[in-house]
């Protein structure tokens, strides 16, 4: 997942995007525990992914109503 293509969403998808990869990790996690998960490092990229998601979120411009 490219920081480019995070940037062109909207904050709804990127919390459907941030709660399908949390959903990826705790599945891999539960493959690990397991010794069913061949590729370690795929941890490691979805714990990445999510970084970026929530690095995109917080840089999307607020749109609250102050009046």
């Amino acid at each position: 997942m490219k920081h480019i293509d995070l940037n062109n969403k909207s904050k709804e998808e990127l919390s459907v995007i941030f709660k399908d990869q949390k959903t990826k990790l705790l599945k891999l996690k539960f493959e690990l525990n397991e010794k069913k998960l061949k590729d370690v490092s795929q941890i490691k990229k979805v714990k990445k992914d999510i970084a970026r998601v929530l690095t995109a979120m917080r840089l999307k411009p607020q749109t609250t109503n102050d009046k």
